[in-house]
């Protein structure tokens, strides 16, 4: 199968899925409670994913450029929220995880300041970059500490929750530089960022994260209350 022929039958088979299923009542509440411009088909998240998986089965790209443009032409024509959940799991699929690597940096960068919100974003972060960082550490570290600056709120967010899945093998040095940047900010979406992942990691190393709220008095009463939550917790 030819390229253009295989991004355009992955895009057609995967929008023949979702309209297949499409319940309108529940498209109508899902669009109200993600406050989204753009409408939904009805389907679950994890329908989505199956879906994904159902079209890797059959339509299995035969390289990293297959791959890595049915997800671009799927992302960027999409007329419904899931067409692009469907993107991020043909992006986030463990059978082609050693794809996602610096070198396609592009395209997750694309779904993430396109997607520009929390329901894209947090998926991008923890399963995308950071099965950038497990396959290519001292890169994506570069590139972490650079979003984590970034005037882009969601890059940033990505940066800071990068290693949530990390847990032992999280690189605290890493993570404290991705945190400190936007420690001040004002922003909802970085605070509790902030607030979740040392919340996560707490569950690794909890005098960690003690120690670090401590030495960072300027944290926002929302990053401090949910990086405490679960120490408090067993107390």
């Amino acid at each position: 199968m030819q390229h253009v022929e295989y991004i355009e039958s992955v895009k057609n088979t995967v929008l023949a899925k979702l309209q297949a299923e499409a319940d309108p009542e529940r498209a109508m509440q899902q669009q109200v409670y993600m406050n989204s411009e753009m409408p939904y088909f009805g389907l679950s998240v994890p329908r989505c994913r199956r879906i994904a998986h159902e079209v890797l089965r059959d339509y299995p790209p035969q390289n990293s450029q297959a791959w890595s443009s049915s997800i671009l032409l799927l992302w960027r024509d999409a007329t419904h929220r899931e067409e692009r959940y469907v993107a991020i799991e043909l992006l986030l699929h463990k059978n082609f995880s050693h794809w996602l690597v610096p070198d396609h940096l592009p395209v997750v960068e694309e779904l993430v300041v396109t997607g520009a919100w929390w329901d894209y974003v947090d998926s991008l972060a923890a399963r995308g970059l950071g099965t950038m960082l497990a396959n290519e550490p001292m890169q994506t570290k570069r590139i972490l500490f650079k979003w984590a600056k970034d005037q882009n709120i969601w890059k940033r967010r990505v940066a800071i929750l990068a290693q949530l899945k990390s847990k032992s093998n999280t690189d605290v040095d890493l993570l404290s530089k991705c945190i400190k940047p936007s420690i001040g900010h004002s922003e909802f979406f970085l605070r509790k960022g902030i607030g979740w992942a040392l919340r996560e990691y707490s569950k690794t190393d909890p005098d960690w994260v003690k120690e670090f709220v401590e030495k960072h008095p300027d944290l926002s009463d929302l990053s401090r209350r949910e990086a405490l939550k679960y120490l408090a917790r067993s107390n």
